[in-house]
């Protein structure tokens, strides 16, 4: 191991976040800019982000609108698991709303036969959000393509697709494998918004639309598989249903699959993994938790992709304070990394990070990303119900209400509860289940967009402040010596770098 990972296992024992301020080095570059700045990092053995920021799998946090969000700025969202057992679909839908949202080509369109009837056609528009149904016959060779606009002021009881659909001769369409750059020059110049791409024998092989094409131009840091779709993971369980699960989510096109539990480091974990990679030998997998070098050691021997760190610093987990078992976070990243030797499996930075400056820390000292849950709590693409709770205004007296979210841990009774179906339990029978996390109402705010801006501009400040000119370049820095950048900080000190 480097000398500096060395230094950094003595100066950290027993140290976070927030012990620690990294001392201003020369600045070298001119533009604290995101999109010229390289923040590019390893998620997983074979997925690498252009942003390190990865959302949390808790049922608080993250579904699809949370994921395609991080996805399209560069990071990773992670659906969760917190569907009762057994009950898989709904997860599944929240992967395809994420896989569906953009395309280079859509291979499989939704489509409908000239016989179907206009209400049937309708309604799968309704269910499915789509504006455009193509047309296809029972060897699926291209017929047309029916629109809203098809189904504007028509009485959608009567007749059938072939009434209202435009017909294929009147259709526009592109043949054999088109590039993105080629379909963009004949849409241009035929003025249409969809092109369908047809076979030699007609059969129908894609459809590649405007909004897809903006999208890949407007976005040009999204996280996007080989087909332009965004990325998306998905997590399960270690027992119960979890090979079923995982089986429906691959079938969904998912991207990596995390095994998420309480102690990665576990007969239960090396029993699940087990299982998962005779099914699954070649999926990309991500599990944990896990805060030593053992365990990074442990679920590194047996196929995992990358590996989630922190056992407790999370804002709704309670687990230190049920059992007083846990590491440091810091401590903990730096124990990993040492674990898992430089350029191994990569680490994902799970929990304990309550301002932005922290995550350049947690990135620095052996995270290869970092996974946010309570940073992104209240937005508008976290799931549930926004609550009006009266609030007292100190200096005025009097009380407001002010709308709230609900943020809670993955392993609180009230996450157990849901997940399990045991609504009729009685609550010591959930209390024996042994909770280790916690509710609490966070209030509610705007869209993460501009949140997840935020830290990447202050993430290039970092980077700036550090004398580097990208993140692995700064990461690189501060690994060589240590002792260049950091300041062990007094309880004075604290007070005045923190506390505000």
């Amino acid at each position: 191991m480097a000398s500096g990972f060395d230094v950094l296992a003595d100066l950290v024992r027993g140290a976070t976040f927030d012990d620690f301020l990294l001392r201003p080095q020369f600045s070298v570059i001119e533009r604290r800019d995101p999109a010229a700045i390289d923040l590019s990092c390893r998620f997983s053995t074979h997925i690498t982000l252009k942003r390190p920021l990865v959302s949390a799998n808790m049922d608080t946090v993250t579904r699809a609108p949370m994921a395609i969000v991080q996805a399209e700025e560069g990071g990773l969202g992670i659906i969760d698991r917190g569907f009762r057992s057994g009950d898989i679909e709904p997860q599944v839908r929240e992967v395809q709303k994420v896989k569906r949202m953009q395309h280079i080509i859509i291979r499989d369109p939704y489509a409908v036969t000239p016989e179907t009837p206009l209400s049937a056609a309708a309604a799968l528009m309704k269910q499915r959000r789509a504006g455009t149904l193509v047309v296809v016959d029972a060897q699926r060779r291209l017929q047309g393509l029916l629109t809203e606009r098809d189904l504007r002021f028509v009485d959608r009881t009567q007749g059938t697709v072939a009434s209202r659909m435009t017909p294929l001769p009147a259709l526009v369409v592109g043949h054999g494998e088109l590039t993105l750059a080629a379909a963009e020059t004949i849409m241009v110049e035929r003025k249409v918004k969809k092109l369908p791409l047809v076979g030699g024998d007609g059969t129908l092989l894609g459809l590649i639309t405007a909004r897809d094409i903006d999208r890949q131009v407007r976005l040009p840091f999204a996280t996007r598989d080989d087909h332009g779709r965004l990325r998306v993971g998905a997590a399960i369980g270690a027992t119960g249903d979890y090979l079923e699960r995982a089986a429906e989510l691959v079938k969904a096109h998912v991207d990596v699959i995390v095994i998420d539990i309480a102690h990665g480091h576990s007969t239960v974990m090396a029993r699940a993994l087990d299982g998962f990679r005779k099914a699954f030998p070649a999926v990309e997998l991500v599990a944990g938790n896990v805060a030593t070098a053992d365990g990074v050691r442990f679920l590194a021997e047996r196929g995992v992709n990358a590996i989630k760190v922190g056992i407790g610093p999370g804002g709704g987990c309670t687990t230190r304070l049920t059992t007083s078992f846990g590491v440091p976070q810091l401590q903990a990243l730096v124990e990993c990394r040492q674990g898992a030797g430089e350029g191994g499996v990569p680490l994902i930075a799970d929990g304990g990070i309550k301002r932005h400056g922290a995550i350049l820390e947690a990135l620095l000292f052996g995270g290869d990303t970092v996974m946010l849950g309570s940073m992104f709590a209240g937005t508008e693409e976290t799931p549930g119900d926004v609550v009006q709770k009266s609030v007292v205004l100190p200096d005025q007296q009097r009380s407001v209400k002010v709308p709230f979210k609900v943020l809670r841990g993955m392993a609180s009774i009230q996450a157990i509860r849901d997940r399990l179906d045991v609504e009729d339990d009685e609550v010591v029978d959930l209390e024996a289940l042994g909770a280790e996390g916690t509710e609490v109402s966070v209030p509610a705010r705007g869209s993460v967009r501009p949140l997840v801006q935020d830290i990447l501009k202050h993430l290039c400040s970092s980077i700036s402040y550090g004398g580097a000119r990208s993140l692995d370049e700064l990461r690189q820095l501060f690994r060589a010596d240590p002792a260049r950048y950091l300041v062990k900080l007094s309880a004075s000190a604290k007070r005045e770098s923190y506390e505000r």
